[in-house]
């Protein structure tokens, strides 16, 4: 693989690094900077890895303006046993980035050319920042200043994890004038965003027969709320034939859970409108308001190019592992849905998830077969064990395949196997996995 448009590589962290990620935030679609590649392509390496991304990450933290904070991954990759870091970045939603001791010039914004970063021309800056989102929710001063974070504080503690005295200002729920905006009305403990998963009975919207409400309180816990509401409703399917006994889930829970988050992260707040869910006979909808960012083609979005719309949700949903990289949920939910799943307009985006075909199966098999799959896919192991998204994700591909490799779980899941292993060890101090074996080995289930 060569450097394009999307690719640059470095040899070691440089004192102009940063121009390249400010290149990348100012195009459409984002790219990725390799740390330990030389230009030729050769794998070198970079030593002490660890203290590298610290160092680098409170780099683009204080010298890159506006905030970039939410718009990049950093990941560890091994190449040829060597350590390489994978700077994924986002296009920006508040254009023209640049360099914090260049300021808005020539000199401090630049745009990716073919292969290269070139100063932006000052028509271009000018041009930008004319059309610089005024509206985005983190400049929405909130109605509401008596905020309350408990349940935040909850979510960060589930995952290992405290807020500091600092948070606010740290997670980007301020203004520049230090009040709290509407991201942090959001996050906070009550709201007024109605969150709802409607049940339909046929496949229209005529007769409504179930309506629940997640709304009106922290963003994180409505959204935990719906994915644990549909994952009830995303039962086992049980299908017996003379040969074997086969177990399927009414939709892929990977590709659930992405659409159900990347509703969530994407969704237009500006609004005040929240993403819906709507269940039906022969499918589940899930609507978030806003069209595809301005600039990004269908197919970019389909590759996994991101343009967080906001980018302080999708950071703090990334602290708790709701999102687990940029760019990698519709990938995902590609590996098992067509792309005329997804649905385009000027005000909204919609994925369609059509039922298991073999839904029948749980019926065929038999009362005891249907009523035994429904009750295990409703009630998985995190019901009796807490496991953060991520664990769940890795521990359903281990029962649906005990002899899966450490490979094979990052590949479907579009994570380095580092990430993996965490969360390996993390499956086995709760004792819910075991390895029995080593090479030629197996997952046993506990």
């Amino acid at each position: 693989m060569i450097e394009n448009k999307h690719i640059e590589y470095k040899q070691q962290i440089t004192p102009e690094i940063e121009k390249e990620v400010v290149a990348f935030l100012n195009s459409n679609e984002g790219g990725i900077v390799y740390v330990g590649i030389d230009n030729a392509g050769n794998i070198v390496g970079i030593e002490d890895i660890d203290q590298v991304e610290l160092q680098f990450k409170d780099r683009l933290k204080n010298n890159i303006l506006p905030s970039c904070m939410g718009l990049f991954d950093l990941v560890t990759e091994k190449q040829q046993d060597k350590n390489v870091l994978k700077i994924i970045v986002a296009g920006g939603y508040e254009k023209p980035y640049y360099i914090r001791k260049y300021g808005m010039s020539e000199k401090g914004a630049f745009i990716r050319i073919g292969s290269s970063s070139e100063p932006m021309p000052t028509k271009e800056i000018e041009r930008l920042f004319a059309r610089r989102t005024r509206h985005s929710i983190n400049n929405i001063k909130s109605a509401k200043q008596d905020l309350q974070f408990q349940q935040l504080h909850i979510y960060y503690q589930g995952v290992g994890k405290t807020l500091s005295p600092q948070f606010a200002k740290n997670l980007e729920l301020l203004t520049e004038d230090n009040t709290y905006n509407y991201v942090g009305y959001l996050m906070n403990d009550t709201n007024t965003i109605s969150i709802k998963v409607a049940k339909y009975d046929g496949v229209d919207r005529v007769n409504l027969v179930e309506s629940n409400e997640y709304g009106f309180e922290s963003l994180v816990k409505a959204t935990q709320q719906v994915l644990d509401k549909l994952n009830l409703e995303n039962k086992t399917l049980t299908k017996i034939t003379s040969k074997e006994r086969k177990e399927t889930r009414i939709w892929n829970e990977i590709s659930l859970r992405e659409a159900v988050v990347n509703a969530f992260v994407h969704n237009d707040y500006s609004r005040e409108l929240a993403p819906k869910f709507e269940l039906f006979d022969d499918r589940l909808e899930i609507t978030s308001n806003g069209g595809l960012p301005e600039g990004l083609a269908k197919e970019e979005f389909f590759e996994g190019f991101s343009v967080p719309r906001n980018k302080e949700i999708m950071r703090v949903f990334k602290d708790l592992d709701l999102v687990e990289q940029l760019g990698s949920g519709i990938p995902r939910i590609l590996q098992f849905y067509k792309k005329e799943s997804f649905q385009f307009s000027e005000n909204f985006l919609r994925i369609v998830l059509p039922k298991n075909v073999d839904e029948k199966g749980g019926q065929d098999g038999g009362q005891e077969g249907g009523q035994e799959g429904g009750q295990e896919g409703g009630q998985d192991g995190r019901s009796k064990i807490e496991l953060t998204p991520a664990q769940d994700q890795v521990f359903r591909l281990i029962v649906e395949n005990p002899k899966i490799s450490r490979r094979e779980l990052a590949e479907n899941l579009k994570i380095n196997e580092s990430a993996i292993q965490k969360h390996i060890n993390n499956l086995k101090e709760k004792k819910v996995i075991e390895r029995v074996g080593k090479t030629n080995g197996y997952w046993e289930i506990k």
